[in-house]
């Protein structure tokens, strides 16, 4: 099984989603799912003290301009181990370009989190999570000099539109691959 193809992204799309976890909250090794086998390989260790703010992860069959699965940040009181399966509420995205690259990047709570039970939208998050995210992939990108643009985060209504626009481009892709593969 391929946690990225033979997945959806949730039954509430796009509003609620299952995020798979690649890296728990706190974590400084960075997992990636490995295109052909679909486990997790440890890419790299992160540079300096710095460490993932949130769970991170992807949404399955979605495609984001990047040409991965479109990435997500669930927020929680606890780290969730890599492989786990999450329902996520979106609350909103975070505009990223990297290496020249869209590289948006979903900000949702994990359902069932009491912690988090009542956060609908960005401003129901204290002021500093948002920073801390926003300047996490900062400075990651700038250690391993890589040029990366990190926008303000938008809310509710674009994240939806980006998750439904993400899961569009997946089908497409996976189209036109059809239809090659029978030319």
């Amino acid at each position: 099984m391929h946690p990225w193809h033979d997945l959806g992204p949730g039954r509430g799309t796009p509003r609620v989603v299952d995020a798979f976890i690649e890296i728990p909250r706190g974590g400084r090794v960075k997992y990636e799912v490995d295109g052909d086998t679909g486990l997790l390989r440890a890419s790299r260790v992160l540079y300096g003290a710095i460490h993932y703010p949130a769970n991170y992860g992807f949404i399955a069959r979605t495609l984001d301009d990047d040409g991965d699965a479109l990435d997500i940040l669930v927020l929680a009181q606890e780290e969730v181990q890599p492989g786990a399966l999450v329902s996520a509420r979106v609350i909103g995205v975070m505009p990223m370009i990297d290496g020249g690259d869209v590289d948006d990047k979903v900000i949702a709570v994990m359902v069932g989190d009491p912690a988090f039970e009542v956060v609908r939208s960005l401003d129901d998050l204290p002021p500093y999570a948002m920073n801390e995210i926003m300047r996490f992939f900062g400075d990651d990108k700038a250690r391993e000099e890589k040029e990366v643009r990190v926008a303000a985060p938008l809310g509710l209504d674009e994240a939806v539109r980006v998750v439904e626009q993400c899961c569009l481009a997946y089908d497409a892709d996976r189209a036109a691959r059809a239809t090659a593969g029978r030319a």
